[in-house]
């Protein structure tokens, strides 16, 4: 983990595949994101509200890469809440999928609705039909995807279901590669948050993992901002 650039509202943190964003129900005191965040600045360990330890704002899954944002202050936080609630953030995705491009017309816009599989809690489904079983409500989700080189895509999503990039590529017909929950070979998937851009703000551009623990299978890094 490590900070990647800041400005007057917010810090960007870089985290590497593998890292939980907050510590595992598990282990409370296993590494994480967290608590090397709190190693570098004590002074964030209070005043946050529950869920939002340290000023993190959101969280990605274990096994993805890239960009976290932090607030810098709690009154920094509601906004940025209020954008992830708004929907007026657009946050950027590479993953690498071995599966064949589908014959359409990109970019391609997927707005399937995604809720939690009906018996497995670490699942989410996408909505297939009226009968589509499931649990829980239906959440909205938006997410487009454009192909970037040979096995590598690119997707934008304005919303923030659980698993939505993981979800709407494999009903698309791209499992990510390494993804077997969601229709992929086994192996350890590849999922790399790029940038997010806010309403008169953008993140740096993310750097994706070094080798050799690079697991992007030939992933380029992106260009510098």
């Amino acid at each position: 983990m490590r900070i990647l650039d800041e400005d007057d509202a917010r810090i960007f943190l870089w985290k590497p595949p593998g890292l939980p964003v907050f510590p595992p129900h598990a282990d409370p005191d296993g590494d994480c994101v967290l608590a090397r965040w709190l190693a570098l600045d004590p002074r964030r360990a209070e005043g946050w509200p529950e869920g939002f330890a340290g000023g993190i704002a959101h969280r990605l899954d274990t096994a993805t890469s890239g960009l976290l944002v932090a607030a810098r202050t709690p009154a920094d936080l509601v906004v940025l809440r209020q954008q992830f609630a708004d929907r007026a953030l657009r946050k950027h995705y590479l993953f690498h999928s071995d599966a064949p491009p589908p014959d359409l017309t990109w970019p391609h816009l997927m707005d399937l609705e995604i809720a939690h599989h009906p018996n497995r809690r670490d699942r989410m489904v996408w909505r297939r039909g009226p009968r589509t079983a499931h649990r829980g409500r239906w959440y909205p989700a938006w997410s487009r995807f454009q192909p970037s080189s040979p096995a590598i895509w690119r997707c934008e999503i304005r919303t923030g279901v659980m698993h939505q990039v993981r979800v709407h590529a494999a009903a698309l017909g791209l499992p990510l590669t390494g993804d077997p929950l969601y229709g992929g070979a086994p192996g350890r998937y590849v999922l790399h948050a790029c940038r997010i851009d806010g309403p008169g703000w953008r993140s740096p551009e993310a750097p994706l993992p070094d080798a050799p623990e690079d697991p992007t299978h030939g992933l380029v890094r992106p260009p510098p901002r």
